[in-house]
């Protein structure tokens, strides 16, 4: 026990700079209260940039990318270093969308709309646009 007493100054000065290392590593943890509602939106906010990314990798996505001159990897990169705000802008976009196809299915639609009323007028004796009508 002795030998212990004459090395107390040693042991009291390690024991200090450990402490005081550890003291300064760590910062002081703070707990605060976690609202549902920041929890949905953090999780919204996730599953809007993963869907924007499963876009990205689609390879007809790829594909147009490149014909552009886009290299799909940048792209990714940017679409990570967007705020979350602005993924959601994007995400309610692809939302709002049409499913798929061009305007020739507008087109078609319309021309069959207009054909159909002039049949129903027609019919009426309000027009003759169609010969093959019998009034």
């Amino acid at each position: 026990m002795y030998p212990l007493i004459k090395k107390r100054k040693a042991i009291a000065i390690l024991i200090f700079v450990t402490f005081s290392t550890f003291s300064i590593i760590i910062t002081p943890v703070r707990a605060a209260m976690v609202y549902t509602g920041d929890i949905i939106k953090q999780n919204q906010h996730d599953l809007s940039r993963k869907r924007i990314n499963i876009f990205l990798d689609r390879s007809e996505v790829h594909k147009y990318l490149v014909d552009w001159g886009i290299n799909p990897d940048e792209a990714k990169a940017r679409v990570d270093s967007l705020t979350d705000e602005e993924i959601e802008n994007i995400a309610t976009r692809m939302d709002q969308l049409p499913a798929g196809g061009d305007a020739f299915g507008v087109i078609v639609g319309a021309a069959l709309i207009v054909f159909i009323v002039l049949l129903v007028t027609d019919i009426l004796g309000l027009t003759d646009v169609f010969t093959f009508v019998k009034k």
